[in-house]
C-alpha cells in the first residue's frame, strides 16, 4: 500500500475513533465530573480520560491490527508497525472545570513519518482532520495565513506552566509577549490551540514540556495546511529527529517572521527540529 491510500485508511479510522470518543465525553461534561490528581493539582485525570482511551484503543487495535498505540493514560500497548498518538481528552483541567475547551486528538504515523490526524471537538463539532493530501475543517481545505508580526499577532499557549513548574524566564517572556503582541491567551488544550493556527484564527503558538500525544495530530495538521512548526530537541534522545517528540515546539502560521519575534526566544539552546 502507498502512503496516500495508507493515509486515507489510516485517517477514516482516526476520524471513527475520535468522534466516538467526543461524543462520549459530551454527556458527563454537561452533568459535571470528578477529577483525580497525577502529578499534582496543576494535572489532572478523569474516568472518562482512561475510557475514552480504551475505546479510541479498541478501534484502532480491531481496525488496524499491525499497530502500537501511545496513549496518555495506558502507555505503549501492541508492537504493530504504525504508531497511534492518542490524547483521549486534551485540556482535561478544562473539560474537569467545566470550561468548554477540549478535544479528542488521535495521530497515525509510519515509517517515521507522520500520515493521518484527526482533532475532534465534539462542543463546537469540529473536526480538524491531516493527511497526505492536506489539511481541512469539517471537510472543507484550510489554510494557515496570519499576522507577520508581534504587534498583530494573536498567541495562543499553555505557558507558564502551572502548578509552579515555570521557571521566572518563562513569567519574563510571557509579560514580554503581552506587552508586545496584539493578543495573548492561555487556552489550555494544545491541540486545539496549533489547530487555530492551522485554520487562521490565530497566528502563533508554543509549549513546553509537552508530550507526543498532545502535539502529534496537531502538529501534522499545521504542517499540511501550510504553516510553521519546530520541535526544540533539548533532551530528547540523540537521533531522534520526529518534530512531535520534541518537548518544547513553536508553531506558526505561514505568514509569521518567526526569526524577529519574541517567541524564537523559546529555542533557547535546544536544537531545531523541523518537518
Amino acid at each position: 500500500m502507498n502512503d496516500a491510500d495508507l493515509s486515507r485508511q489510516l485517517l477514516d479510522i482516526a476520524v471513527r475513533a475520535a468522534t466516538e470518543a467526543g461524543d462520549y465525553i459530551l454527556e458527563p461534561f454537561h452533568h459535571g465530573v470528578t477529577a483525580e490528581e497525577k502529578a499534582g493539582n496543576y494535572d489532572l485525570v478523569t474516568e472518562y480520560d482512561r475510557n475514552s482511551e480504551r475505546m479510541i484503543a479498541a478501534r484502532i487495535f480491531r481496525s488496524f491490527p499491525d499497530s502500537t498505540l501511545v496513549g496518555e493514560e495506558g502507555g505503549n500497548q501492541g508492537d504493530g508497525g504504525v504508531h497511534w498518538y492518542v490524547d483521549p481528552i486534551d485540556g482535561t483541567n478544562n473539560f474537569a472545570d467545566g470550561l468548554p475547551f477540549f478535544c479528542v486528538s488521535i495521530a497515525a504515523a509510519a515509517h517515521g513519518q507522520m500520515l493521518a490526524g484527526a482533532i475532534f471537538d465534539p462542543l463546537r463539532r469540529e473536526l480538524f482532520t491531516a493527511a497526505v493530501d492536506g489539511a481541512f475543517l469539517n471537510g472543507k481545505p484550510i489554510h494557515s495565513h496570519g499576522h507577520a508580526t508581534d504587534a498583530k499577532a494573536v498567541v495562543v499557549t499553555g505557558c507558564p506552566s502551572s502548578g509552579g513548574r515555570a521557571i521566572p524566564a518563562e513569567y519574563d517572556l510571557f509579560r514580554r509577549l503581552v506587552d508586545t503582541c496584539h493578543s495573548v491567551r492561555r487556552l489550555g488544550c494544545t491541540a486545539l490551540e496549533l489547530a487555530y493556527v492551522a485554520c487562521g484564527r490565530a497566528d502563533v503558538s508554543f509549549g513546553l514540556r509537552t508530550n507526543p500525544w498532545d502535539v502529534a495530530a496537531a502538529s501534522f495538521l499545521l504542517r499540511q495546511a501550510g504553516g510553521q512548526y519546530l520541535g526544540i530537541r533539548t533532551t530528547e534522545p540523540p537521533g531522534d529527529l520526529r518534530p512531535w517528540h520534541c518537548r518544547t515546539f513553536i508553531g506558526a502560521c505561514a505568514d509569521f517572521a518567526l526569526d524577529e519575534s519574541l517567541v524564537w526566544q523559546v529555542r533557547g539552546r535546544g536544537e531545531v527540529v523541523s518537518w
